[in-house]
């Protein structure tokens, strides 16, 4: 498959909820870059996202566009229509490069008999096993399994097929697709990943990042929670399969997984950075909402004014839990038990207000429960939009700076080995 746009081997996605970081973020990639390592910028902000804060796709392009053009930064940028399907795509297509298609609502929706047939016909010499390079043994796999996996992905396939031609005849071969199927229930094994790569294949999708559904739990803005072990295991063998599938089924040669809801997933990381260096991999790797979470923390540091923004964040976000919280459901985990009363945030320091806040599990004031309240509560600055984004400017230095080392963070972790 030919495509003229090439992802970078590594590439990131900062997500900046109100635009006003981009800079700091880039600046983490320069930072990297300095250490001899390339990382692709990739700014993404999703439909639901510029609905909730009100502004439009249009925005996240001028935003990478001026933050490029500041830093004089000289590699490839992109910018991703995040979660996109039919309904919304036409909103992007002017403004972005990178098309995140999001397929999750189609698993499982069935398939014709005959279009099943055809499938498990197809794929049936892979019954009962089949090797992989880097994993240790064969993937077994039955004839029932096969038409298990046809008739839960099938039709997602089908429908990322649909917006990927709709994409095309826009924008001819000028942009990154991404498939998207991590936003389920159900985990997708390697070698359900094997035959899911053979149906995008099929279906003539150039797909450069595959967004699998990993076992665990990838709660927003906190980190992994589940068998890291096993999480380990997995990955490896996931990596593995993308290899081996390009190769099988002719998919892009840069073809590599994508992490969502990636951001501090610590505990993770080394697993991740260790699979990459054994099959000499690529990445792409989500981090949207830490950024909004490091200017709310740095506000709380910066001053009076800051910190009552950051107050009323948590306050407003406590009282409106429910409503906040709906719409991510799948991906947090809050028991109000363990929140602080707003009487008694009222009374914090900005250094108590930062420490429960940042994603530091050696600091005792740290609380992911809260952590994971303020990342859903972005709706409660959008509402205020004018009174947060003035802070957010007469504050750009300690802002930027605590952005800037976040991102550099994440980047070392999963990309420099941790140095």
């Amino acid at each position: 498959m030919q495509f003229m746009l090439q992802l970078g081997k590594y590439s990131i996605g900062v997500g900046d909820r109100f635009g006003r970081s981009g800079r700091a973020q880039l600046q983490a990639v320069i930072q990297a870059k300095k250490q001899g390592v390339d990382i692709t910028p990739v700014w993404n902000k999703s439909h639901r996202e510029h609905t909730i804060i009100g502004t439009e796709p249009a925005s996240v392009r001028a935003e990478a566009d001026e933050a490029v053009k500041t830093l004089g930064f000289k590699s490839p940028y992109f910018v991703d229509a995040d979660h996109i399907g039919l309904k919304n795509v036409d909103l992007f297509i002017d403004s972005s490069d990178f098309f995140t298609i999001d397929v999750a609502d189609f698993i499982g929706k069935g398939v014709s008999e005959d279009k099943l047939k055809v499938f498990a016909e197809k794929y049936g010499k892979y019954v009962p096993s089949f090797e992989v390079p880097g994993i240790e043994g064969p993937l077994k796999v039955t004839k029932e399994q096969i038409l298990q996996a046809g008739q839960k992905f099938l039709s997602a396939v089908e429908q990322a097929g649909q917006i990927y031609r709709h994409i095309k005849s826009r924008k001819g071969d000028d942009a990154v697709i991404e498939v998207s199927m991590d936003e389920t229930d159900t985990p997708q094994m390697p070698a359900e990943l094997f035959f899911i790569l053979g149906m995008l294949a099929d279906e003539g999708i150039p797909a450069q990042t595959i967004a699998p559904r990993f076992m665990g739990r990838f709660n927003k803005g906190v980190d992994y929670v589940g068998d890291v072990a096993r999480f380990s295991v997995e990955f490896e063998q996931s990596v593995a399969v993308v290899t081996f599938a390009t190769g099988q089924f002719g998919l892009p040669s840069g073809l590599k997984l994508s992490l969502h809801s990636g951001s501090d997933k610590f505990a993770i990381y080394e697993a991740i950075s260790r699979a990459l260096k054994k099959f000499d991999a690529g990445l792409h790797i989500k981090t949207a909402g830490t950024t909004w979470l490091e200017e709310i923390a740095a506000l709380a540091t910066a001053g009076d004014n800051g910190l009552k923004i950051a107050k009323d964040v948590y306050c407003a976000a406590y009282e409106r839990m429910d409503e906040l919280c709906k719409p991510y459901a799948e991906v947090i985990d809050i028991k109000k038990e363990r929140l602080p009363e707003p009487q008694a945030v009222n009374k914090w320091s900005g250094e108590q207000f930062s420490e429960a806040l940042r994603h530091n599990t050696d600091c005792s004031g740290y609380n992911p429960d809260l952590r994971q309240l303020v990342h859903v509560g972005y709706k409660v600055a959008a509402e205020v939009k004018k009174r947060y984004t003035d802070a957010l400017k007469a504050n750009e230095q300690p802002v930027s700076e605590a952005v800037q080392e976040n991102i550099y963070r994440h980047i070392k972790a999963v990309f420099m080995n941790g140095r």
